[in-house]
């Protein structure tokens, strides 16, 4: 069965199934880092650059990302027993 502008309805499936793929890649490529974060990306397997705070996208499937979380850490040590 046709359409008005010619297609069949198995290409519009088609369509939104590859619309559906690609929407679901680029979300996965996002990357948001804040400030106090920053991080360290992997290409197959090899370290190739750290990435700062702010938005960049990846290479799914082939990059990831290790975040590192530079804010300090304070515990209260005891004074010493004599």
């Amino acid at each position: 069965m046709l359409f008005a502008d010619g297609c069949t309805r198995r290409t519009e499936q088609r369509s939104v199934v590859v619309a559906v793929f690609g929407l679901t890649f680029v979300w996965s490529s996002i990357r948001i880092l804040r400030e106090y974060e920053r991080g360290v990306v992997f290409t197959l397997g090899r370290y190739t650059g750290t990435k700062g705070p702010g938005l960049f996208l990846l290479v799914p499937f082939l990059q990831q990302m290790v975040r590192v979380d530079l804010r300090l850490v304070v515990d209260e040590v005891p004074p010493p027993r004599q």
